[in-house]
């Protein structure tokens, strides 16, 4: 069920590692082999422009400019007192979590003030999670997941934990009763529930991603409260992770945990961060929303291991304060800009005969190559994705998402117009001569058509839309290094 963990072997005499210290040495995922390979021969417009093209890594490149902006205004980011310099409270400075808790309450709907002291911060998601998997769980406990999903919750949860994924297995064929592809129901949950049980497997929590990474759709409000009522049949902890909240580009509305009547509260935990909703990746910033005191004690104790920087904390209470920015020139902005970016991705693919999957939020499609694979394997995909990486694309292969059904990836559209147009003529000649099984390009649409009547985008037309990205390419690029440092290794598994 946890297609990444290597086996532990016996420890080798001369060893410098303990047999814990081997495993996690031993680890290697597919999101970090790619994001490896990109930077070691980078895409550069100017300096490399025949280097790798990364279309795999979930980073906002569209944004920068906004940014730079307000960080450049004069009180954005001075006036540092001497007290943030210093060792602060380790689950968060106290004039962070109180606007992280203004903040949450009003984007994320809850219908009563959020409490400052039921908020942990730590950097990243990726913390959150590890913390989790070893406040939560025991060596050897699992999870429930629905596939596909972010692959980074692997690692996070089994380097510190040794906690397994037990997989709800989605796909795009549809039964009685579902009305798209890769729908989650809570019949699918109890199916994998009792197989877990059948395996000797102690399950003790739900995850969910919602918005969905790498779907890209979001999850209705009566799914959840089905959802959650599962979990508290089952006495599950719920990690709600909310990363990409208000990365929202469709007209489609998105339901908070936050905002729901909660049948365990006690298990019921939400995580949001920085990264993805405010272009942020670099500056490792997430935060965790739990009313059990419990949990909250024992994360705090490694919470000092995971800590942000008191400047960062202060320059960001500062931002997400500047709710004028915030509703009219950020939020309204990135909107508009996913939005755009979207409609040239899915036109450009659906010009080669591409399929993707109907999302409304997130900065990704979930796209169908199936009729490219030489076998419907996991084998044949992984070669495929191989030739992209020859020729010089990176995109992430369903695989890295643990999806059951070979032949999907996701493609990052939150860059610049002439970035994604490269990266489908990259695709459109990689498909033309690595791939001998395809035919001429003209051709393609006869190939093995795919479903457009569930749930998949078919053939739209062109978008005018994009103009204004196509005159932000090289600007972007060259303004995020004046921000933040983009290239952390963590940020390579969003």
């Amino acid at each position: 069920m946890f297609s990444e963990a290597v086996p532990i072997t016996p420890m080798a005499a001369d060893s410098f590692l303990s047999r814990r210290g081997a495993r996690i040495g031993r680890y290697q995922g597919i999101l970090s082999k790619g994001f490896t390979i990109y930077t070691k021969d980078p895409f550069d417009e100017r300096s490399n422009p025949e280097g790798v093209l990364n279309l795999g890594t979930s980073e906002n490149n569209l944004c920068f400019d906004l940014l730079e902006e307000w960080f450049n205004r004069p009180n954005g980011g001075s006036n540092i007192a001497p007290h943030l310099l210093q060792y602060s409270n380790v689950q968060g400075i106290e004039s962070f979590r109180e606007e992280i808790a203004k903040f949450l309450t009003e984007y994320a709907g809850a219908p009563k003030a959020l409490n400052p002291d039921h908020i942990v911060v730590m950097n990243g998601c990726c913390s959150i999670f590890a913390a989790l998997s070893t406040v939560l769980f025991d060596p050897g406990d699992g999870y429930l997941i629905p596939t596909p999903y972010f692959g980074g919750v692997n690692p996070d949860m089994w380097l510190y934990g040794e906690v397994q994924a037990v997989h709800v297995p989605l796909d795009s064929k549809m039964s009685e009763g579902e009305s798209f592809p890769f729908q989650l129901t809570v019949k699918k949950l109890e199916a994998a529930m009792q197989k877990a049980k059948e395996q000797g497997i102690r399950v003790r929590a739900l995850i969910l991603i919602n918005p969905h990474n790498p779907l890209g759709d979001i999850y209705p409000e009566q799914l959840l409260k089905d959802c959650l009522d599962f979990a508290h049949r089952h006495k599950l902890h719920v990690i709600m992770d909310e990363i990409y909240m208000l990365s929202v580009y469709d007209d489609f509305n998105f339901t908070s945990i936050l905002s729901l009547n909660l049948p365990d509260p006690e298990r019921t935990h939400f995580m949001w961060g920085f990264s993805k909703d405010f272009a942020m990746c670099g500056i490792r910033v997430a935060v965790l929303h739990t009313k059990n005191k419990e949990i909250r004690s024992a994360l705090n104790q490694l919470a000092s291991f995971h800590g942000c920087p008191g400047p960062i904390q202060y320059v960001l209470s500062q931002l997400i304060a500047d709710r004028e920015w915030i509703n009219k020139t950020f939020l309204s902005t990135n909107r508009r800009r996913l939005r755009e970016a979207h409609h040239i991705i899915v036109d450009g693919l659906a010009a080669l005969g591409i399929p993707v999957l109907r999302s409304s939020a997130g900065l990704f499609v979930w796209a169908d190559f199936r009729k490219f694979l030489r076998t419907q394997t996991s084998e044949s995909e992984m070669e495929l994705w191989w030739k992209l990486i020859d020729g010089k694309l990176y995109i992430s292969p369903g695989v890295a998402f643990d999806c059951c059904e070979p032949g999907w990836f996701r493609l990052v559209f939150s860059d610049s117009a002439n970035r994604i147009q490269l990266g489908i003529q990259r695709l459109k000649m990689i498909l033309q001569t690595s791939v001998s099984e395809a035919s001429p390009m003209d051709d393609l649409r006869e190939v093995a058509p795919s479903l457009v009547s569930v749930g998949i985008y078919p053939d739209s037309d062109s978008s005018d839309d994009g103009a204004e990205l196509l005159q932000r390419t090289s600007e972007a690029h060259t303004q995020r290094n004046t921000i933040v440092n983009m290239t952390a290794f963590t940020s390579a598994t969003g």
